[in-house]
């Protein structure tokens, strides 16, 4: 790993993690016990701390705070990966209509999960939801791939179009999903739709971290494949890189993350075009830095944006998918006014 890359992360994970303790204190609650004098608590009986305190800070607040840490970084890895194979910025999993497809899936087991569950084994049960929004991924990923690729070239057109297809489709059928459902699955299809971190759990977490330590294991190296591929397939090959491997890697592995976040989050969109976008800003398309720094600074986006939506209407919350489409649309128009020539 180059000296460059090893500062890089340290810096940024430095930043992460006195964000991440910021957050801690944040909140409409006030703690009785000083927090790190909790954090304290768990490691010695000697320290007696209020169940409340003891609640709000390990039920509520850290595993809230993990699973932004989870997300945003899954988030920013998948969009980093997809720009890199079809060589675009503007290829993101929420623009050409994966997270859609992964949102129309979790919404179909919201409302129809009681006919779906006669039909597939009992032991499948609990991950219905989970199972639902990676099949709805994958599928639209595959879809998408499909379309606009011919002859082993990506049309960038073609990409955008699919997937503005594919979004109305998602948006149309969870729309007349919301017209069938009832008062409590419309509650919960809300949640999908404006996206929250709310329900984090310590076992949601176990989840993601398995995805993503899986998922990475496979994707986080392929920088250098990515900046060969940068120059063409035909020269990629030329280079001994396997880019068709690599190819169906990034497919599987980005519909398994952002299925899995939208399961567990709904939609949070615009993390995996603002990372990128940044990341290539300061280190130009050199992706073996933009890959491994993407996974820390997509933490570091959810976790700030998490923060100010649980406290910048307090008692209230504002949706965090709310925050990231205010953040990343603007990064979004600026990416089109400095593609326009190429787009059009």
């Amino acid at each position: 790993m180059p000296n460059k890359l090893i500062s890089y992360l340290f810096l940024s994970l430095l930043l992460l993690l006195v964000l991440a303790t910021l957050s801690l204190f944040v909140g409409v609650y006030d703690f009785e016990t000083g927090v790190f004098t909790i954090l304290k608590s768990f490691f010695t009986d000697a320290i007696i701390v209020s169940e409340a305190d003891q609640y709000i800070l390990f039920d509520l607040r850290l595993p809230r705070i993990v699973m932004a840490i989870l997300i945003g970084s899954m988030l920013a890895v998948s969009g980093t990966c997809m720009q890199g194979m079809f060589k675009n910025p503007l290829a993101t999993p929420d623009l050409i209509g994966i997270t859609s497809g992964a949102t129309m899936f979790a919404a179909t087991s919201i409302v129809l999960g009681s006919i779906l569950k006669t039909i597939i084994p009992e032991s499948l049960h609990f991950y219905l939801l989970s199972l639902m929004a990676f099949l709805g991924s994958l599928l639209t990923m595959m879809i998408v791939y499909r379309i606009a690729t011919v002859n082993g070239k990506t049309n960038v057109v073609m990409m955008l179009l699919t997937g503005v297809a594919i979004t109305a489709i998602g948006f149309a059928f969870t729309g007349f999903l919301i017209y069938l459902s009832k008062e409590e699955q419309l509650r919960d299809l809300t949640f999908w739709n404006l996206g929250s971190l709310a329900g984090a759990t310590w076992m949601k977490n176990g989840l993601l971290f398995g995805v993503m330590f899986l998922s990475y294991f496979f994707l986080i190296g392929k920088g250098k494949s990515l900046n060969a591929m940068m120059l063409g397939e035909t020269d990629a090959k030329h280079l001994g890189v396997p880019v068709e491997k690599i190819k169906k890697q990034i497919v599987l592995f980005t519909a398994l993350m952002v299925g899995t976040t939208v399961a567990f989050s709904g939609t949070i969109g615009f993390v995996g075009l603002v990372i990128p976008y940044i990341l290539r800003l300061l280190f130009k398309s050199n992706y073996q830095l933009i890959l491994p720094l993407a996974a820390v600074f997509g933490s570091i986006l959810l976790v700030g944006a998490d923060t100010l939506s649980r406290t910048i209407v307090a008692p209230s919350e504002i949706p965090i998918g709310i925050l990231t489409a205010i953040l990343g649309a603007p990064v979004f128009i600026l990416i089109l006014i400095k593609n326009k020539k190429s787009i059009t």
